[in-house]
């Protein structure tokens, strides 16, 4: 008599796990994440703010209340196009000072690396470190690009008042120039000027005087791509 196999085991079956549907979550790198957010317009007041310049010394936005200020972010030291870009706005810094404004220049390095590079390039004006919390200034103004770890090329005109005038965000690899601070502060003083010529108006009237649409400046001619950096100081 034949003995029966005993019958196969029964292997239990396996389901294809079913794909999760839902919105595709975002690529690290992706444009969302690396872009800046939208910067701080003209008409808003401007966020106050301390940052070292110097290992030991720090430069506060209200230390220049009165006066106009040009805040000008950048990427990092070191890069050609900033060093273009800081370079050039060195050779016209009697321009600005013509207007009363003061220039300051700030980015995510640290202390010590704006003090070698300041060294390097001959610059005459101060260089601010956004280093700790890293971009903490640069994200109040709405021109921090997460997804790099640093700031965008951004520029903002501030009045005396402490009001933005004028913000412009350039493309990263593109030096912005310096046509559209210069327009920005020509038309913060003519502002001022035509106040001061009305009667009863007083000095810290005509200060704080600016238009209430600020036209955007044409685009500047020394503005180009990172490609073709040039060096303008020894």
């Amino acid at each position: 008599m034949t003995a029966r196999k005993p019958p196969a085991a029964t292997r239990p079956s396996r389901k294809p796990a079913l794909a999760k549907i839902g919105r595709p979550e975002s690529a690290p790198g992706s444009t969302s994440d690396l872009a800046p957010s939208t910067p701080l317009s003209a008409g808003t007041q401007a966020p106050d703010f301390k940052l070292p310049s110097t290992p030991d010394q720090s430069v506060a936005l209200s230390d220049f209340r009165g006066q106009p200020v040009i805040l000008a972010f950048y990427p990092a030291d070191w890069s050609p196009v900033c060093g273009d870009q800081l370079a050039l706005y060195n050779e016209v810094l009697s321009e600005f000072q013509r207007h009363g404004a003061e220039l300051v220049g700030i980015s995510v390095d640290g202390p010590w690396s704006h003090v070698a590079f300041a060294e390097h390039r001959h610059l005459h004006f101060p260089l601010l470190a956004d280093f700790e919390p890293k971009g903490a200034v640069a994200r109040r103004y709405g021109v921090y690009s997460g997804g790099h770890g640093h700031s965008g090329r951004a520029l903002f005109v501030i009045d005396g008042k402490g009001m933005i005038h004028w913000s412009h965000l350039s493309p990263i690899g593109v030096n912005p120039g310096a046509d559209g601070i210069l327009a920005a502060l020509e038309s913060l003083s003519s502002a001022a000027s035509d106040l001061e010529h009305r009667p009863g108006t007083t000095a810290i009237d005509a200060d704080s005087a600016r238009p209430a649409t600020v036209a955007t400046p044409r685009a500047p001619r020394s503005s180009r791509p990172a490609t073709t950096p040039r060096e303008r100081l020894s």
